[in-house]
């Protein structure tokens, strides 16, 4: 897990501790109803949730990911046909060329 990686899960966590704080504030009617101690707590355990749930699921933006563009019988990129693969292994591209075909259906698409 490199420094990209722990960007992007802090990024998450308070990202879901905000929303957290949001959801807990918004269930009293008053704010001086608000139960500070509660909307920290709540807040605080879901973002080491989120920090816990990253180290065991990983990230996906952190990814290596490839844009593979379909051809037509020209060798000319399809606008508009592509797709992003994820987790690509670092030996399927050699040069500027990709074998891409274990990500793809039988019919290459």
């Amino acid at each position: 897990m490199n420094s990209e990686f722990w960007k992007a899960a802090l990024v998450r966590a308070v990202r879901t501790v905000a929303q957290t704080a949001i959801a807990t504030i918004g269930t009293t009617a008053m704010i001086e109803q608000v139960n500070w101690i509660a909307v920290g707590s709540a807040s605080l355990l879901s973002g080491i949730l989120s920090i816990l749930t990253s180290i065991a699921t990983g990230l996906p933006e952190t990814q290596p990911m490839i844009e593979y563009r379909y051809m037509d019988e020209n060798g000319v990129p399809v606008d508009g046909h592509y797709m992003l693969v994820h987790n690509v292994e670092e030996d399927v591209c050699d040069g500027e060329t990709c074998d891409l075909s274990k990500y793809l259906d039988g019919d290459g698409k």
